[in-house]
């Protein structure tokens, strides 16, 4: 969830002066609790909005009162606190943090790109890896051997990540819907379509102003959230002792015990709304790479679990003595001086949760998206200094006609809460089904304490999952249905994507076949640079054999750049590049790996290349300084990939100058004078490369360096392939339908790969090529 990002890391919290801390908390407030903190709108009236009802005693108050005041302490308190927290992947947190954790450690991940070089990164590995006890490498072999078993767990993973996309379309619905239908009690004349309109209005203006990105409007959120809960705090108190200071007896859990006698099953049944007291609670897991453990738990237990349980409490005071106010407890219980203020604070509250909730979706199938999981899309940036906030076009008015639709379609608080309560308590399952795996094979504990979490936990989960399960056909079936559409979604493109490396890989040209060509390679060399596009890490891409057989003329430089996700939040900057170099220098052949994690933000196309030729002149100069030549086992004559660091000031910072710049690169010894010229594209100037040759470098470094700087002015060719998946005739009849229909479509209608890319169409080259898989 990528929302509020500063200028930290998980490795630097604990160096962080309490002045800090205590800022991020504050900071906190307003990203991680605004779901958790305007759930006190609705928690009582779905409770009692099917079979169970008031009655004269208190009990049923009581009762309930108790049980969100124990869900509230176990799960969100002692699961997400005290355990959930510590989980964290390299300070990044949330479902997909604790899958990669498990892919890197346990080997679980159904993707091959992997190359041992992936795993000395230094965001790659634990900080003290532990050694494996028997239990560990057992559960490890285990998932090694049995592809299904790791193929389920992507399935839970990506059903856990459904849930949490599914709340974006239901938390701005409830939200704003619950705050808008406050007005009815001061006007009781309004008709139900009003607040319908009312509600309609405020969404669409909310997803509207997405594009602008929230760090125009985000320092107000802490001080909404900070309102919010001081208001609903202090009339919390004023309710329990105005109406019913009696019912601060309902910690003691002898009250759950009495609810549930006379209840029974209408008790049971009431859970789906119960477990709506705990809405938002894994944002503060998920959101935990912006913030720090210390500065969530400082800002959870000390400002919104005393708010809450408060507001929770005084509200029971209110309802206790006026039952026929079950409709709008929430703001008939608000007194009457203060009622416009909190309405107004109130509406506010239900924005920022949902502006929260809507950017964390956005980041959420931006992971997906790396880690091929979900169709491409065009991701924009709409922050230069606060790392991580995006905003997806297609995602945003397709969240938002659903959201409309649900609005419109539901109307009705309480069964938009019985699919949001499913929706809610599947993704805390779905950690708590994680966690068990990470406190064994990743923590290295005995199983027994991996067993006494997950039964403890889960049970209290799975509870209240079959408690929401009864809610299906009366609005339930809501994020059952739209998991559904996602997971098949996601599953067809990472089956898709999976058949076509797995084609790339078996495919590569013969670097044999290559080198025998000689330099020239058996084709015209013609000026320029050639970047040829590739999934595969090592040989050369069958695109290039269809193109050069089809068409023997190619550029004096080839690049084969690969783009890959490696299983973790961030590559450092100094670690993205990998240049090597395929064959003898007069071949002008190279090969870069880029790097990125599944967080990272991906390169602009026209910095990237200039970034591209500065690596390899400087992987050049290394080469020549180490006078040694290092052979890849996997690929002939392919040499083995150097990290390439960045250089001390990045091209960006020298294109987006308006001055001459000098930079003392490491390619040469002397500086590197880069003039800014005349470019059609906005905000961006294009950069002439001078680079005064030091008398140190031999003839032959020279040569190169000034070939590969001709060829840099002569133009920069993109090569992609656009192929075409096809089920081979022998192929099942499942398989053709994967492949021909529902990936075929869904490639044709997702953004290509030039667009995602940001490769200008002058420049581009696309290749067909059919892929029989």
């Amino acid at each position: 969830m990528d929302l509020e990002a500063g200028p930290y890391t998980a490795k630097n919290y604990q160096k962080d002066s309490y002045k800090t801390v205590l800022t991020l908390a504050y900071q906190s407030l307003g990203v991680v609790y605004g779901d958790l903190s305007t759930s006190p709108l609705y928690v009582y009236k779905s409770t009692f909005a099917g079979r169970l009802k008031l009655k004269e005693n208190e009990d049923e108050v009581l009762g309930v009162l108790s049980l969100v005041f124990w869900t509230f302490t176990l799960i969100p308190l002692c699961k997400y606190i005290f355990f959930v927290l510590r989980a964290d992947d390299n300070g990044e947190g949330g479902t997909f943090a604790l899958y990669s954790l498990l892919c890197r450690h346990a080997k679980l991940s159904l993707m091959h790109n992997h190359q041992p070089s992936d795993e000395q990164l230094s965001t790659y590995k634990l900080e003290s890896p532990p050694r494996d006890t028997f239990q560990s490498s057992a559960i490890k072999s285990f998932f090694e051997k049995h592809r299904r078993a790791r193929l389920f767990l992507l399935m839970v993973v990506l059903l856990g990540t459904c849930m949490v996309i599914g709340d974006g379309v239901l938390t701005p619905t409830i939200s704003v819907l619950s705050a808008v239908s406050g007005i009815k009690v001061k006007f009781s004349c309004l008709h139900e379509n009003h607040i319908v309109t009312i509600s309609c209005v405020i969404i669409v203006g909310l997803f509207a102003l997405q594009h602008y990105g929230t760090h125009r409007v985000g320092f107000l959120f802490a001080p909404i959230v900070i309102a919010w809960l001081v208001c609903i705090g202090g009339i919390g108190i004023y309710n329990i002792i105005h109406w019913n200071p009696s019912v601060i007896r309902a910690v003691s859990p002898y009250y759950v015990y009495i609810f549930f006698k006379k209840t029974q099953v209408d008790g049971w049944a009431s859970l789906g709304g119960i477990v709506l007291c705990i809405t938002g609670a894994e944002a503060m897991f998920a959101d935990l790479g912006h913030f720090s453990q210390l500065s969530i738990k400082i800002a959870f237990t000390g400002v919104v679990y005393p708010s809450l349980i408060l507001a929770y409490m005084g509200e029971a005071a209110f309802l206790s003595k006026n039952k026929n106010a079950i409709e709008s407890s929430f703001y008939k219980a608000i007194p009457e001086p203060i009622f416009w203020p909190v309405f107004i604070v109130a509406t506010m509250a239900t924005v920022v949760a949902s502006q929260a909730v809507i950017s964390a979706t956005f980041s959420i199938i931006n992971q997906c998206s790396a880690l091929s999981c979900f169709p491409r899309v065009k991701v924009i940036h709409t922050s230069n200094k606060i790392h991580g906030q995006i905003y997806i076009p297609e995602v945003n008015w397709i969240l938002m006609c659903l959201c409309l639709a649900v609005t419109i379609g539901f109307r009705d608080i309480s069964m938009i809460g019985h699919a949001y309560g499913l929706a809610v308590i599947t993704v805390m399952f779905v950690t708590t089904c994680l966690m068990s795996l990470v406190i064994v094979t990743i923590w290295q504990k005995s199983i027994f304490v991996a067993l006494i979490f997950l039964v403890f936990f889960g049970s209290i989960e799975l509870v209240y999952v079959s408690a929401s399960l009864i809610k299906v056909p009366r609005g339930g079936w809501l994020p059952l249905v739209l998991s559904l559409i996602f997971m098949v979604i996601m599953f067809v493109w990472h089956y898709g994507t999976t058949k076509k490396y797995e084609f790339d890989l078996e495919n590569k040209v013969s670097m044999e076949r290559i080198l025998n060509l000689g330099p020239s390679l058996g084709i015209a060399r013609v000026p320029g640079i050639g970047l040829v596009y590739t999934d595969v890490a090592t040989g050369v891409p069958a695109v290039f054999g269809h193109f050069v057989t089809n068409l023997p003329a190619f550029h004096q430089v080839l690049v084969f750049v690969c783009i890959k996700s490696v299983e973790v939040p961030r590559v450092p900057v100094e670690e993205h590049y990998l240049i090597g170099r395929i064959g003898p220098k007069e071949y002008r052949m190279f090969r870069c790996i880029l790097r990125y994690g599944y967080k990272d933000v991906h390169y602009d196309n026209y910095n990237f290349e200039n970034q591209l030729i500065l690596k390899i002149a400087e992987f050049i100069r290394r080469e020549n300084e180490d006078h040694e030549v290092a052979y890849d086992n996997e690929t002939l004559n392919d040499t083995r990939m150097t990290v390439v660091g960045t250089p001390a000031e990045s091209l960006a910072t020298m294109v987006a100058s308006d001055k001459v710049e000098e930079v003392h690169s490491p390619l040469v010894r002397s500086p590197v004078r880069i003039s800014p010229v005349d470019d059609s594209l906005p905000r961006k100037k294009k950069v002439r490369f001078q680079l005064p040759m030091s008398p140190e470098l031999s003839p032959d470094v020279k040569d190169e360096l000034e070939d590969l700087l001709q060829a840099k002015e002569a133009g920069v060719a993109h090569v992609l392939g656009h192929t075409y998946l096809k089920a081979k005739e022998s192929s099942s009849i499942l398989k053709k339908f994967i492949i021909n229909i529902a990936y075929t479509f869904l490639r044709r209608n997702c953004r290509g790969p030039s667009v995602t890319l940001g490769i200008p169409h002058t420049s581009l080259l696309e290749v067909g090529m059919i892929y029989y898989v």
